[in-house]
């Protein structure tokens, strides 16, 4: 059925007529415009003839009538006041006055529209946040979401502050690049690279230090490291006889590398170990079953001399560490490519031992230590103990551990429930200050909620973080920081040149 269409139009008003006329011509018109509205507008069905009695709406859709209604009414509530501490416990993104502006430019508070800068050195020694014990962060996010720019942002803009970056695990590569343009070096390990390093290179010995004490620390340090490697090969741990045998033949090796001038090497570990009849001389009276109880140590020994690890910790190192560099990364990208970490593991191990000689100087300076793909050793309990070490001491080593992992769940995936792993990679979690979560996907809501405390509108706001923006929690307050990078920093830290034409 055809509309209805009406129209309205002025009417002629003579010159000469008086303002009653007027008035009442345009009254005529306006009502004239109305009823053609009106006859112009398709017919509405009324609700009450098409809804069934039970299914009617009880109020109109504008609401309540009358006073009782809260549209368009007032509503009367008693003032109350309270500090925004107090508040921030209901909601903790009030707009506040952040971090102060001391320490390294991070980005943009979402909430305060303020610059973000974060120093966990400086917010360490003033005091100024209650409960910050120590300067040691995590930092947690999916693939693409710009956690590894944020890390290489930070290590970047640390140096500039004064402080020095070591990277003990790189296992893409992505930090050799970073580390060359900043003036540092990086130390490519690998089968066929020219690279070797000597984890049993004694530390120089600080001032503070005598002489026989220092004796004493490195033959720990040693026999720590050599226990932790035949663990990683072993994938067990190790039986009271085979700790005297690594004893025995780490004290027979450094004997005659002190007689020969020369230094101790993994290579002569493992010829003492596979060697029954020097183990039991140099036990005298309490003589054993020694060549048994070695002769495991000496096979997981050989794997790194003559091995798939061969021809990178079988002689003495090519290289110099310089503790006055202001970045350096061992790259391990050529490693454990093939699905098993163990090889990376193993390499990790050593370099990490090599390294210790800078972090245990008391004259080096505060310096940032980052692991990058963190959770790619979460399954090992050795370096567990060892990362462990370095997070319990940082504030006396004056160092600042970074971690770097993908999800929450990755510290689970350290072992069983109660498990030596499992209890360690959660105290590494309760070891960090600062805790950076990225997006995470919706079913690591929980696990990220649960080991992180995480609020109701904290773990809303982590599941629709955008790229670039990540939840801060320093001790306790939380923030929503747009991380901002400087375009040569995005040209340096570009992870997805493969991907681009």
């Amino acid at each position: 059925m055809p509309r209805t269409r009406a129209t309205a139009s002025h009417l002629f008003v003579p010159r000469k007529a008086s303002r009653a006329e007027q008035r009442a011509a345009r009254a005529g018109f306006a009502e004239a415009r109305r009823q053609a509205r009106l006859v112009g507008a398709p017919p509405k069905h009324r609700a009450d003839n098409t809804l069934d009695p039970e299914l009617r709406p009880t109020y109109p859709p504008s609401g309540r009538p009358d006073s009782s209604s809260a549209r368009g009414g007032k509503l009367s509530l008693p003032a109350h006041r309270m500090t925004t501490a107090t508040v921030s416990g209901a909601y903790p993104f009030l707009a506040e006055g952040g971090l102060g502006a001391e320490g390294i430019f991070i980005g943009r508070d979402v909430h305060a529209e303020a610059a973000f800068c974060y120093d966990p050195f400086s917010l360490y020694s003033n005091g100024r946040i209650e409960g910050f014990t120590n300067p040691n962060a995590v930092l947690a996010g999916i693939i693409g979401m710009g956690k590894s720019a944020l890390a290489k942002s930070i290590a970047t803009r640390a140096i500039a502050h004064g402080y020095r970056v070591y990277v003990p695990c790189d296992p893409k590569g992505e930090w050799t690049a970073v580390a060359q343009a900043l003036g540092g070096y990086s130390i490519a390990l690998g089968p066929g690279l020219p690279g070797r390093l000597n984890p049993l290179d004694a530390p120089a010995r600080p001032a503070s230090v005598s002489e026989g004490d220092w004796s004493t620390e490195v033959r720990k340090r040693r026999l720590l490291l050599l226990a932790g490697l035949a663990r990683t090969v072993l994938k067990r741990d190790l039986l009271p006889m085979e700790h005297t045998a690594l004893d025995l033949a780490l004290d027979l090796v450094v004997a005659e590398a002190n007689a020969n001038g020369t230094v101790p090497l993994l290579g002569d570990i493992a010829h003492a170990l596979g060697s029954p009849e020097r183990l039991h001389r140099a036990l005298g009276d309490q003589a054993g079953h020694m060549g048994l109880a070695a002769q495991d140590l000496a096979h997981a020994l050989r794997r790194l001399v003559h091995g798939d690890l061969s021809g990178m910790f079988d002689a003495p190192s090519t290289v110099a560490f310089d503790p006055t560099t202001p970045m350096l990364s061992i790259d391990l990208s050529r490693l454990g490519g093939s699905g098993d970490d163990t090889a990376l593991v193993l390499a990790m191990t050593c370099a990490s031992a090599w390294m210790e000689s800078a972090l245990a100087d008391p004259d080096g300076g505060r310096r940032w230590v980052i692991y990058d793909e963190a959770w790619r050793v979460m399954r090992h309990v050795g370096l567990l103990e060892r990362m462990q070490s370095q997070w319990k001491l940082s504030r006396g080593l004056g160092i600042a551990n970074l971690m770097v992992i993908h999800r929450l769940s990755d510290l689970l995936s350290a072992g069983d429930a109660g498990s030596r792993g499992r209890v360690l990679a959660e105290g590494l979690l309760a070891d960090c200050s600062t805790r950076i979560i990225y997006r995470q996907e919706p079913d690591q809501l929980a696990a990220a909620a649960s080991l992180l405390g995480l609020t109701g509108v904290e773990t809303e706001a982590v599941s629709a973080l955008t790229k670039g923006r990540g939840l801060w929690k320093v001790a306790g307050r939380s923030f929503i920081t747009q991380h901002i990078l400087h375009p040569a920093e995005r040209e340096l830290f570009d992870t997805d040149a493969r991907m681009s034409a």
